[in-house]
């Protein structure tokens, strides 16, 4: 009798072995890109994602059930993070060690610094490289590195109102097709500058004083790159600054900018452009067009009160020496390990998500921010349903033949922090002194010097 228990008890370890084996050789050797199967405890991968477009929050939940549908053994927990409060809490998470396994942001040196951020080459198949568009992946590379799969090649533009623009005599055709010096901007935005009936005034441009988005397309459109170049040198010490400072300064007392501008923020800038107030704004993304449709039928069901905008999609104006830039970057996934690794076929899980987030279908994201796709896929996927006005979706495309990026992919991880701090403490509140007519172009440009050779040795 004893034996036979004994005998009983060894069978039944034996086979709690061999399954425990099987279940191992199960997750080991799982082909590569594949999900390993554990009926028992799925695999989860955590997704941070922002409100791309208005509708982005449906559309990630059917690219996930979709997925589900392949890959039942991975589960896919989202969260659909708020634009203002939605970065501090990921640095939060960042700096504990435990950031999300997927989020949605352009790639920086900081999250490669932390040793956290996985780079991606090692799962790159040569299908999903042809499958992006030429220089499309450069957009989420750290020094030669793919740390980011590209969702959308974002531009920063300009916008008018047509109305204004064609009541001022401007060819705002013209203007989208070969673009204009800062001589001609100058020029025009005298015109689009009045006193309105009711006395208040309609300003030729507006922006804000409170982001770096001005400054920084104003100086990338002088022919530099950034406040570095490529290779971490400063370049805020010639006469290209002190060119850009002077063509802000000439704005400001042309009075075809508001006297607050300094204080304005971006919410205060686009609802001045929305009130009929300025006849141009900065920054201007293409999604406008879809934007600013959306308030125009909200208007005609009375839902908001105001004046209905034709938008026209601008390029920013350029230094008479320097050529047109549209400045573009790559946002989308940025796939992160945690202090406590999950393991290689976490990892493989993780890019499998990732990709079904970035492919074909995740186009629309392109789509409803009328931007041009970053894969060949999308594109043929979406060709001819694209929601922008015909003049602005071809203006959207020509922008793109001249094209400037961050040069944060390209520098080490010393000399982008040092960048973010020169632009914080320095680049910002210098502009916004400028705006103010607190400093001149030339103390500024002196002072630029100084805090170069300061932060950057140079």
């Amino acid at each position: 009798m004893k034996v036979s228990k004994l005998l009983a008890v060894t069978v039944a370890l034996s086979l709690v072995f061999v399954s425990a084996c099987a279940k191992k050789e199960g997750a080991t050797n799982a082909p590569a890109g594949e999900a390993a199967k554990d009926d028992k405890k799925p695999d989860t991968v955590k997704v941070w994602a922002y409100p791309v477009h208005l509708d982005y929050e449906k559309e990630i939940k059917e690219l996930i059930a979709e997925f589900n549908k392949q890959y039942p053994h991975i589960k896919v927990e989202h969260e659909v993070l708020s634009w203002a409060e939605g970065p501090k809490k990921f640095d939060v998470s960042l700096n504990a060690g435990d950031p999300p396994d997927l989020y949605y942001h352009s790639v920086s040196g900081h999250y490669v610094n932390t040793g956290l951020a996985i780079q991606l080459d090692q799962f790159l198949t040569p299908e999903i490289k042809d499958d992006y568009l030429p220089g499309i992946l450069d957009l989420g590379k750290i020094q030669g590195k793919q740390y980011g799969l590209p969702l959308t090649a974002g531009q920063w533009d300009w916008g008018g109102n047509k109305r204004m623009l064609e009541e001022a005599g401007v060819d705002w055709k013209k203007i989208q097709e070969k673009g204009w010096t800062w001589s001609e901007f100058r020029e025009i935005a005298k015109k689009l500058t009045k006193k309105l009936p009711d006395g208040s005034m309609q300003y030729g441009l507006v922006t804000d004083g409170t982001s770096l988005d001005f400054s920084q397309l104003i100086t990338k459109n002088a022919g530099l790159v950034d406040v570095l170049d490529e290779k971490g040198k400063f370049i805020w010490n010639d006469d290209k600054i002190l060119d850009s400072l002077k063509f802000i300064d000439g704005l400001m007392k042309d009075g075809v900018m508001p006297k607050e501008t300094g204080g304005l923020n971006p919410q205060q800038r686009t609802q001045m452009f929305y009130d009929s107030k300025a006849a141009v704004i900065s920054k201007a993304l293409p999604y406008y067009d879809t934007i600013i449709a959306n308030r125009n039928k909200d208007i005609d069901a009375g839902k908001v009160k105001g004046e209905k905008i034709d938008f026209v999609l601008l390029p920013v104006p350029h230094h008479e020496n320097a050529p047109g830039k549209t400045y573009v970057m790559g946002e989308g996934f940025v796939m992160f390990k945690q202090k406590k690794d999950k393991g290689e076929q976490h990892a493989k899980n993780v890019f499998l998500v990732m990709e079904a987030l970035s492919g074909a279908k995740a186009g629309n994201s392109s789509n409803e921010l009328n931007l041009p796709f970053v894969r060949k896929s999308q594109a043929k996927m979406y060709e001819g349903k694209g929601k922008a006005q015909k003049y602005n979706w071809e203006a959207a495309q020509n922008f793109t033949k001249s094209t400037i990026s961050s040069i944060e992919n390209n520098l080490d991880v010393d000399k982008s922090t040092k960048l973010k701090q020169f632009q914080e403490q320095v680049q910002k509140p210098t502009f916004q002194a400028l705006f103010a007519g607190e400093k001149t172009p030339e103390q500024i440009a002196e002072e630029f010097k100084t805090k170069g050779k300061q932060m950057f040795g140079q």
